[in-house]
């Protein structure tokens, strides 16, 4: 009884210990955070315009420039008129305006590919220094059962000693002849 009883307490002791730190953390997490330097960061809203250049969606939901430059605006209001009083330049900045890529930029393939095949190249290198090293480090030496002359002297001895001779090993071997069947 004594036993059991100092059992209990010892376990209500950890769960009330267990709890008090769970309902701790879930109250003074941003806080912890605050005081080791960290600022805690919000949630982003989704539910606001974003953009994106992607392929797939060829129009984002808000322009690549928010704020614009006096020179930005002007252009705005000669927008608003006729097309073919605007220059290619203009045209050019128009379109730069409301996106930051054009399809062709968007196509271009880039380089990352040399980066991943590099990366995978390496880490197969380190690892292939690791086998190595492991093999003449860490391995004990092959066993002498692996060598050829064993396995040769293991199969005369077992055709010496007839081991299952109507459908195993014994039953292939010729033993009037003198070799396998």
């Amino acid at each position: 009884p004594l036993f059991l009883t100092k059992m209990l307490r010892l376990t209500a002791g950890r769960l009330g210990t267990l709890l008090s730190r769970q309902t701790a953390a879930l109250s003074t997490s941003s806080t912890r955070m605050a005081s080791h330097g960290h600022e805690v960061s919000g949630q982003a809203d989704m539910s606001l315009p974003l953009y994106w250049d992607r392929r797939d969606t060829p129009l984002p939901d808000k322009p690549y420039q928010d704020t614009l430059s006096d020179a930005e605006k002007s252009l705005k209001q000669k927008e608003k008129g006729p097309w073919n009083d605007l220059s290619n330049e203009e045209k050019i900045a128009l379109y730069r305006i409301m996106f930051k890529e054009t399809y062709a930029e968007m196509k271009k393939p880039s380089n990352e590919w040399k980066t991943v095949i590099g990366g995978i190249l390496f880490f197969i290198g380190i690892t292939g220094l690791v086998v190595f090293w492991q093999r003449i480090y860490v391995y004990p030496p092959r066993p002498r059962t692996f060598d050829d002359e064993w396995q040769a002297k293991q199969v005369k001895r077992m055709l010496d000693m007839r081991m299952n001779p109507v459908e195993g090993f014994s039953a292939k071997w010729d033993y009037e002849k003198g070799q396998w069947k």
